[in-house]
């Protein structure tokens, strides 16, 4: 099911970044994510669904990205990763999950959780049990940063999508 409802999700996320940290982002190829692989990543900022179906939309990114947007959206300088840096990676996976869900899914009748944020490298995360595929799209943003953004979605009641 996830395959079917990604392209919301990456909708979302250009159209939030453009809107709100006047960004435009470049999709690259999406891919099935592979838990087993440790990423690199400095931040992660991941929202769960639950009501109609289940799962959660994570941002991944490199903790100079999260600086420059954080900067981007108060107007001050970060060299470390505190609260307003986090807050603002936070909302912005907030606002990318409350658009699709009063959007194009919103038959599912979603419920999502506050924003979770988990900061430093060389941790890994364990997503919903149950083998729902994540796909993941890696974005390319100020023409060679990247970040990532990871959906896992199940209907309830609905078959797994091999």
């Amino acid at each position: 099911m996830v395959k079917q409802y990604l392209q919301p999700f990456a909708i979302a996320c250009m159209q939030v970044f453009k809107n709100f940290v006047g960004a435009e982002l470049v999709a690259e190829r999406s891919y099935l994510f592979d838990q087993a692989v440790i990423t690199g990543w400095d931040l992660f900022a991941m929202i769960g669904f639950s009501g109609g179906a289940r799962g959660a939309v994570v941002i991944s990114m490199k903790k100079e990205l999260a600086f420059k947007l954080a900067h981007r959206f108060t107007g001050r300088s970060y060299t470390a990763m505190d609260d307003d840096v986090t807050d603002t990676i936070g909302e912005i996976v907030n606002i990318i999950a409350g658009n699709v869900k009063r959007g194009s899914i919103e038959q599912l009748q979603l419920r999502l959780s506050p924003p979770t944020i988990i900061r430093g490298s060389g941790h890994s995360i364990s997503w919903l049990a149950g083998g729902d595929p994540i796909v993941s799209i890696p974005f390319k943003i100020y023409e060679h940063e990247i970040f990532m953004l990871s959906v896992t979605l199940e209907k309830k009641g609905a078959e797994h999508d091999p």
